[in-house]
């Protein structure tokens, strides 16, 4: 299986996730009544959409490049991942004002313990599946797969804040603790979705890789660079799962054009080899556009 079918597949299988955990939380509330449950449960509704939005936008990341978009589709899925954070920003807001409103009035638990169980049923589904999206997400650079399984750990946390805090509400009596648990989970999803849009956002703005990669680059091409003077104005820019990387190359003034060109061929499927979802460019210059001193140690960086 490719890594894009993979990538392809989790995101459709979020989707039935989501709905599933979705049902559960929904059941757990009806059983309870309990407004923290029922915040938890609106939560749930974001992670379908987001799921949903998250597959659209892997589907079109994927497509190969045209003539409208020449270096590809690859920042298709930022665009999800801020999606998700506004969905995560809005739900906080309905979930503040059902708390508000439950503070008022509050309100005694129906079936506590039944509900209770329902709901870390969905929580244990939700933790198994975060920590495989988070993985693969991480693994093949998937943005939208990235965003949405540190959504769905939020939802985990949250959920068992809320579990815990309810068991601690029926052992002491104290009703409203239910409406104030919501909206310490209305905050904590507002920061979440604030922090997933700001994530998204970078990679919009076309970020620069890790010092990291960086510098595994940079090994990569002074070892197989043989033949050339110097390597500078080495640049490189993150798109989603593909990495864009450009650097200048000085030659000899004297050196024909095909044996520059066998010099670009060697280091460009060096780079690919390491890391399959880059894209090269290289400018070839001659020496006189050379950035140190002639007689400096074999094909360094400017």
């Amino acid at each position: 299986m490719t890594t894009k079918h993979k990538i392809r597949r989790l995101a459709f299988w979020s989707i039935v996730i989501a709905f599933a955990v979705m049902a559960l939380k929904f059941v757990a509330w009806r059983m309870t009544g309990s407004v923290a449950l029922y915040s938890d449960a609106l939560e749930s509704i974001v992670n379908v959409i987001a799921a949903a939005a998250a597959y659209y936008a892997i589907r079109l990341s994927q497509k190969p490049a045209d003539a409208g978009h020449p270096h590809g589709h690859h920042k298709a899925e930022y665009f999800s991942a801020v999606l998700e954070g506004v969905l995560i920003v809005l739900a906080s807001f309905l979930i503040i004002s059902e708390a508000w409103a439950a503070l008022q009035t509050p309100r005694s638990l129906e079936e506590p313990f039944a509900g209770l169980a329902v709901n870390a049923l969905a929580t244990v589904v939700n933790v198994v599946w975060a920590t495989l999206l988070l993985r693969v997400g991480s693994t093949d650079r998937s943005p939208a797969l990235e965003a949405d399984g540190r959504h769905l750990m939020t939802d985990v946390i949250t959920s068992v804040g809320v579990i815990g805090g309810l068991l601690v509400a029926m052992a002491t009596g104290w009703r409203a603790l239910d409406p104030l648990l919501a909206l310490i989970v209305a905050m904590n999803i507002l920061w979440q979705g604030w922090k997933v849009i700001g994530q998204s956002v970078q990679g919009l703005m076309d970020v620069a890789a890790d010092p990291e990669l960086t510098m595994k680059l940079r090994d990569i091409i002074s070892a197989n660079s043989g033949g050339a003077l110097e390597v500078h104005d080495l640049k490189t820019r993150i798109a989603g799962r593909a990495t864009f990387v450009e650097f200048h190359l000085v030659v000899d003034a004297t050196m024909t054009v095909g044996d520059a060109h066998a010099i670009c061929d060697r280091i460009e499927a060096a780079l690919e080899a390491e890391i399959p979802s880059l894209r090269v460019i290289i400018h070839v210059e001659p020496d006189e556009e050379a950035k140190l001193p002639k007689g400096t140690s074999a094909v360094p960086f400017a």
